[in-house]
């Protein structure tokens, strides 16, 4: 019996090995059929080749501000009481998108009481000092009388031969410099007082200009495009003038301040041509001329940027500021031109539907790395080498190598074909389109919908 029980338990492993084998063959099979149905029904996405003038562009995005800013500011400290009143609408306070006229337009006022004070106190200072200036002068038109009073003396008593006492000379001497130098000492205070007025005016016109500060009036001729202080706002003024007002000077001229990319920042230079958009009018382009390329570059997540200012006129004010501006630099331009799209350059077949005479190559190709100037795999670039493929009768693709030129993001120049032959309606394949019907996997679950009886 133990016999017998062996052969059985051996029977049945021979069986199961058998029906494994077969269950792994059926399934490798049913792949190698599905994979065969899908690779049959492959089907290309195609582009023609076409002539017609291209423009190689550089995209970037800016913001567009009016080409003169001023920021008015607060020289004074103080709390603010009211607002100018707008030229332009009577008993309306001067706000946002109102027109101001230089030096005439009061934006703000100030409370002047303090600086009101100052200027009292320096005036009466100055008053102090005037009248200490003419004592000083009466003090001093005294002591030159008294010392030509003491000068006389002395001579006289010189004169008289003998009859005055030579002790009484002396005291005379003595009594003459000693007028001699009060004269100097009254020159000095008159000189004292004199500056002193200087120095008292100088204060008066401190204190003046600074109460003539409390009332802000329009440095330039323009539109006010933001106010930033409230009434009953306290500004302080420190070592940074607190911003009250920002002026446009002129809306009709604006810039856009566009960041480029260091790639792309060396094609760029003054008084090139330039077109952008805006959200706000997305139908229409506005024209512009780089007037600046500024060299203060940033970084931002190790991106670096440069900014490029470009003029343009906006004579209707259909531009506001700060709108976002789409811009398109133009670097090159080329006329009959022979032009493959994108796509058909990003185009990267499987080995297995290129022909069988390029597929050595076609493999080694993506196996070695790039030359220098060579274009890389899902690289478009201008002046370098490219591959774009064509569909033979047999299905098979064929590979023809291009030199390719200028390209504004869509279609690409070519310069000149390198292998192959590429012609004015040719077919470029530029992906694939495969019948998920039929090349469905045999393994998943299928769902069916109940038919209605």
């Amino acid at each position: 019996m133990s016999l017998i029980s062996r052969s059985v338990r051996v029977l049945r492993k021979a069986v199961l090995f058998v029906a494994l084998i077969g269950l792994v063959g059926g399934a490798a099979w049913g792949i190698w059929q599905w994979r065969s149905r899908g690779a049959g029904e492959v089907r290309y996405r195609t582009e023609k080749v076409a002539r017609g003038r291209i423009a190689s562009l550089i995209n970037a995005s800016g913001t567009l501000v009016p080409e003169a800013l001023i920021d008015v500011g607060a020289q004074v400290a103080g709390k603010i009481v009211s607002f100018g009143e707008d030229p332009d609408v009577s008993g309306k306070a001067i706000d946002y998108g109102s027109r101001v006229v230089k030096d005439k337009t009061v934006l703000a006022r100030i409370d002047d009481s303090l600086y009101s004070t100052e200027v009292n106190i320096a005036e009466a200072e100055l008053a102090v000092a005037k009248a200490e200036h003419e004592k000083a002068k009466y003090d001093l038109e005294a002591a030159r009388a008294r010392s030509e009073q003491a000068a006389s003396d002395l001579d006289r008593a010189r004169r008289s031969r003998g009859s005055v006492p030579a002790s009484e000379i002396d005291n005379l001497t003595a009594l003459s410099r000693t007028a001699k130098a009060n004269v100097t000492a009254a020159e000095a205070g008159l000189e004292r007082a004199k500056k002193n007025i200087v120095r008292a005016d100088k204060v008066v016109d401190r204190a003046r200009t600074n109460l003539a500060y409390t009332i802000i009036k329009s440095p330039v001729d323009g539109v006010i495009i933001d106010r930033r202080v409230n009434i009953g706002q306290t500004v302080v003024a420190s070592l940074n003038a607190p911003s009250l007002f920002l002026i446009a000077k002129d809306l009709r001229k604006m810039q856009v301040w566009a960041s480029v990319n260091e790639a792309d920042v060396g094609r760029i230079h003054v008084g090139q041509p330039v077109a952008f958009k805006v959200d706000a009018f997305p139908d229409e382009v506005f024209p512009g001329v780089v007037s600046q390329v500024r060299l203060n570059a940033s970084m931002t997540q190790n991106v670096v940027t440069y900014t490029v200012v470009v003029n343009t006129n906006n004579e209707n004010l259909k531009l506001l500021p700060y709108l976002t501006a789409n811009l398109q630099f133009r670097t090159d331009a080329r006329d009959n031109a022979l032009l493959v799209p994108n796509s058909a350059l990003r185009y990267r077949p499987a080995p297995d539907r290129v022909h069988p005479d390029y597929v050595e190559a076609y493999l080694a190709s993506r196996r070695r790395k790039p030359a220098v100037g060579e274009l890389k795999p899902g690289q478009v670039k201008g002046d370098s080498v490219g591959t774009v493929w064509v569909q033979d009768e047999e299905g098979e693709l064929r590979p023809i190598k291009v030199r390719t030129g200028l390209s504004d993001g869509t279609v690409t120049e070519v310069l000149a074909v390198l292998e192959g032959q590429l012609d004015e309606g040719s077919d470029l394949v530029t992906g694939e389109i495969q019948d998920r019907q039929q090349a469905s996997n045999p393994f998943a679950v299928k769902m069916f919908s109940k038919k209605k009886e």
